[in-house]
């Protein structure tokens, strides 16, 4: 099933934008095609997979910039077909595009509406890749996006894929990345990677050591990782494509991030490079298991900003102590990183959650896939490296009761955030009784043990030491 996308030079988008047709992206264009070694006439081919909300606003802020240079650009995305919509999504819907005149009017144009009032009156059942097509993610019903062209066979989307964006749950990044694998056999160029993963998976055999997306990439295809990239930065999806202004890093090897960088940027979302992979992948996951705690915090004290800002000061401390076990010289939790903690503690889906728990509108048993949300990654980051760092051979000499003991013992927060989600040991409360523990050190101690650089362990990424 794959959907058209519609719009030349200078044609209005659903968020209101006009398309620059002053060839300033159609040069950033080529330059990239001549990198990637693209010959005239045959289109570079990007492909997004996974139409999460993050995943679906960034191909489809491509589809706005570049879309129009059809004949020099294709842009695609892949997402699982048969997921429905249920009756209450499909009403309200229907009541943000007749909100929008833009969006009312694009519909009628491409004769779409009808069907989404016979899903308001319960007369027909709309798939998520059907409505995808017409620039709406079912994760993010509020914010129409542009048409796009969506396909939901993963070999055809893939196979003769220039640039692959992944915007999959870490979770299942191992997983359709083997499958596309597959239908990589007989390529003779190698695609370029972009992964907008945020989180880890722990390996404890035959010795412990974390796997990130990239990772995870890496191994699942054979891709080198001279070419697998990761992006991230300070972005809520919704507020991305509604042209708030926001910054972002694309990190990995200089010969792509470079160029990928400027062709990325644009004037409300501005895109630096930086060489350090391993601390921003890894931050990517801590962050999301952190705001857990975050919105439970928030909640539990009534958006208390002292309570908030004594958090905020202990789980960035512990943060920066796990990414000096990871990385010799990791890069400083500041500028793009720093912003990405804190918007994602302040205002993300997993914020949310932790929020949502705390308040008892939500449970566990309704698992870590949420309707209207989707993947909560951070509770399988909790569990990651909870179980990491929990392991008896990392152990580090804890320098005032001079005695061997596991990593995580100095991460409090983790520990606490460990017992309510995974092991349901302590309800959300127990997060506000670690914050007033009075036997708790200043976080300074902890970020100053850290960069003694003592706890390298170049093994927890499968490096040699």
């Amino acid at each position: 099933m794959v959907g058209t996308t519609e719009g030349m030079a200078n044609s209005v988008y659903s968020n209101g934008s006009v398309q620059n047709s002053n060839g300033v992206q159609e040069e950033k264009l080529d330059e990239l095609r001549r990198l990637i070694g693209k010959a005239e006439g045959d289109p570079m081919r990007i492909v997004g997979v996974g139409a999460g909300a993050w995943g679906s606003v960034f191909a489809a802020m491509l589809q706005d910039s570049y879309g129009h240079l059809r004949d020099k650009v294709q842009i695609r995305i892949w997402r699982r077909p048969g997921r429905f919509v249920d009756r209450a999504t499909a009403e309200h819907l229907f009541e943000v595009i007749n909100s929008r005149e833009d969006v009312l009017r694009r519909l009628i144009r491409r004769c779409a509406y009808l069907k989404y009032v016979e899903a308001r009156l319960g007369d027909r059942v709309l798939h998520a890749d059907e409505i995808l097509k017409d620039g709406f993610c079912l994760n993010m019903i509020d914010t129409p996006l542009c048409p796009m062209k969506v396909v939901t066979n993963l070999q055809e989307a893939v196979w003769d894929a220039d640039i692959v964006i992944n915007g999959l749950p870490s979770t299942e990044t191992r997983e359709v990345f083997e499958e596309i694998s597959k239908y990589w056999k007989e390529r003779i160029t190698v695609p370029v990677i972009i992964s907008l993963a945020k989180g880890i998976e722990a390996e404890l055999e035959p010795e412990p050591r974390i796997i990130t997306p990239t990772q995870m990439i890496n191994r699942a295809t054979g891709v080198p990782m001279e070419n697998i990239l990761y992006l991230g930065g300070p972005n809520i999806a919704s507020e991305i494509y509604n042209k708030e202004y926001a910054n972002a890093r694309i990190c990995g090897a200089e010969k792509w991030r470079k160029p990928l960088a400027k062709f990325l940027r644009q004037p409300h979302f501005i895109v630096w490079d930086n060489g350090d992979l391993i601390t921003h992948e890894v931050m990517g996951g801590l962050k999301n298991a952190y705001a857990i705690g975050a919105g439970m915090v928030a909640a539990l004290t009534n958006e208390s900003a002292t309570s908030k800002s004594v958090y905020f000061a202990h789980c960035t401390s512990e943060m920066i102590f796990i990414t000096h076990l990871l990385s010799e010289d990791p890069e400083k939790l500041s500028g793009p990183l720093l912003a990405d903690t804190y918007v994602t503690l302040l205002k993300g889906r997993n914020a949310w959650y932790g929020q949502k728990l705390a308040e008892g509108e939500l449970s566990l048993e309704m698992g870590d896939s949420i309707k209207g949300k989707g993947m909560i990654q951070g509770i399988s980051a909790v569990k990651a490296f909870y179980e990491l760092l929990s392991q008896s051979c990392l152990s580090i000499l804890h320098s005032e009761e001079n005695k061997p003991v596991a990593p995580v013992e100095l991460c409090p927060i983790l520990k606490t955030l460990y017992n309510i989600l995974i092991a349901r040991e302590a309800s959300s409360q127990a997060i506000l009784q670690a914050l007033r523990d009075q036997t708790m050190n200043d976080p300074r101690d902890r970020i100053a043990m850290a960069q003694t650089h003592a706890f390298y362990r170049p093994s927890l990424l499968g490096q040699q030491p």
